[in-house]
């Protein structure tokens, strides 16, 4: 297949880097730039697709195509009785990632895996802060600062996790892309030469492909790592050329440009699905589309004004306009596949009459506010853009004028979080670890004000029947509690849920080995491509 100008430049970029031309490069169209190379610092699903999963690995990891728990770098673990003590043994002779700078000098180890965990719970770390404002939302977002007690080494290959309370998604958890494993030597070596920042720059892992190289805004490469633990890929160049239009995607994927390709537009699929040299998955996604109003803001701390929004959008239409077909109207903040879901639930209807009626009862007229629109296609949002002008006509039927912002991917994520941000966001999320503490927790929380609780709500009685669940044996107990939270989300309206999507993945006819993931990742290890 020919490569795309580009891609020429990424191999010369490479070879004058020191590599050698691939005798086999795979090229995924993906969506976005990422926001760095630490996963531990970022919630983005295209972050982790080009950290987390090429680079790293974790403790423990998702058995492909499922949300079922298999042994990653710790070989086996026992939990006692009372689910307050993990203990991992740890895989022996994993090696790290070299770079120009850096030769590791030993194989991974206990120390790594407890730098992993202190930098991002322990204040007092010098690597909690190495990168101006860093914030570790996932591990803040998941309340892991108050569950884990203590991470200690028992010996160089054992490491124990003490926690406060029982959390019955301990083992998920941590084969999520915050806690992936990284290098503490390298670590050592960076901060000896004042260079931290180039942690998030330049990563090391001990994952299926090292990283080469990144071009903002254009492509990232990388090489399949020889020695990889699980044996070298069949693969030995992987691009991500970075195309953040749809259309430009489908384009360079039937062109032959690259071999497989993030989010299509719904309407391109049938197409895409007639073409002969096309193959396309398909899968019921684990996601929520939403639209967060911000809680903490007036008006929109009344919970009148956000119903009678909700009230005010036709789901309906965007259901058609938007997702084309590949979507569903959601009424809860996690979707109908997972467990816990509360079918019971009545959604807000749509009515502008009674919602014009609701503000004015709320003694609101006249209101402006904002409208945050996504610049990237997301796998729960394929076209924010639109959505965000279909809200922004039904608001002005009842009376409230729009303004539509937007801003670069990164920056949107990092000024979205702001407790005194403006009006409310249109956002998403695929689940990490297929439980519903990681969206009901993890989004809705107290713990994640300021982080991953885009409407900044924190209510008492949600809260504690979220942190109970986690702490319960069974998952029918659970699943009453995430039963009753959900009431309480559908009662006070944080949000406005808008879709749950169909995840379509477009790839050339001879690809081989890729396996959809419910939890919406794109990983390329065990790819290849036939002749």
């Amino acid at each position: 297949m020919k490569l795309f100008t580009r891609l020429l430049a990424a191999t010369a970029l490479t070879l004058a880097l020191g590599g050698a031309a691939s005798a086999k490069t795979f090229v995924f169209c993906s969506e976005g730039s990422p926001e760095g190379f630490d996963p531990g610092l970022y919630t983005a699903g295209t972050t982790f697709d080009a950290s987390a999963h090429p680079v790293y690995n974790r403790l423990t990891e998702f058995k492909k195509g499922t949300t079922e728990v298999e042994p990653g770098l710790a070989e086996s673990w026992d939990v006692a009785p009372d689910g307050l003590t993990y203990t991992f043994k740890l895989r022996p002779g994993v090696k790290f990632h070299s770079n120009d700078t850096f030769t590791p000098t030993r194989d991974m180890n206990a120390d790594d895996v407890i730098f992993s965990f202190d930098r991002q719970g322990n204040k007092d770390n010098p690597w909690h802060q190495y990168v101006s404002g860093a914030s570790w939302e996932y591990y803040d977002s998941m309340s892991m600062p108050e569950t884990v007690k203590s991470v200690e080494k028992v010996d160089d290959m054992t490491v124990k996790f003490t926690l406060t309370r029982a959390d019955a998604a301990f083992l998920a958890n941590v084969a999520m892309p915050f806690a992936s494993i990284v290098s503490k030597e390298y670590a050592d070596k960076l901060a000896e030469a004042g260079q931290q920042a180039q942690f998030n720059q330049q990563p090391i892992g001990t994952g299926p492909f090292r990283f080469v190289a990144y071009q903002p805004d254009a492509l990232i490469r990388y090489q399949a790592f020889p020695e990889y633990w699980a044996g070298k890929q069949p693969i030995d160049d992987l691009v991500f050329a970075i195309t953040t239009d749809a259309a430009v995607r489908q384009q360079r994927l039937l062109a032959g440009e690259c071999h497989l390709m993030a989010y299509p537009n719904p309407s391109d699929v049938p197409a895409m699905q007639q073409n002969a040299d096309l193959k396309v998955d398909e899968q019921q996604g684990l996601n929520i589309g939403y639209f967060a109003y911000n809680t903490k803001q007036a008006p929109f701390d009344k919970v009148e004004v956000r119903k009678a929004l909700n009230m005010a959008i036709n789901k309906q239409a965007i259901i058609d306009a938007v997702y084309q077909g590949a979507g569903q109207i959601a009424k809860n903040p996690i979707p109908p596949t997972m467990w816990s879901y509360n079918d019971s639930i009545q959604d807000d209807p749509y009515d502008p009459e009674a919602a014009k009626k609701m503000l004015t009862d709320a003694g609101v007229s006249n209101l402006s506010m904002k409208i945050w629109a996504m610049p990237v296609s997301r796998p729960y949002n394929p076209n924010a853009r639109r959505m965000a002008e279909l809200i922004q006509a039904d608001f002005a039927k009842v009376g409230v004028n729009a303004e539509i912002v937007t801003y670069e991917w990164a920056e949107y994520l990092e000024r979205s979080k702001a407790e005194d941000r403006d009006g409310a966001v249109l956002l998403g999320w695929t689940g990490d670890n297929g439980d519903p503490d990681n969206f009901l927790a993890v989004l809705l929380g107290c713990d994640g004000v300021g982080n991953n609780n885009r409407a900044q709500w924190c209510n008492e009685d949600f809260d504690k029947l979220v942190q109970q669940a986690k702490s319960l044996p069974s998952q029918e107990q659970r699943a009453e509690l995430y039963e009753q939270a959900q009431v309480i989300f559908k009662e006070q309206a944080p949000w406005a849920t808008i879709a749950h999507s169909v995840v379509y993945v477009p790839m050339r006819k001879n690809v081989t080995g890729f396996v959809q993931s419910p939890l919406g990742d794109y990983t390329f290890d065990g790819v290849d491509i036939t002749e």
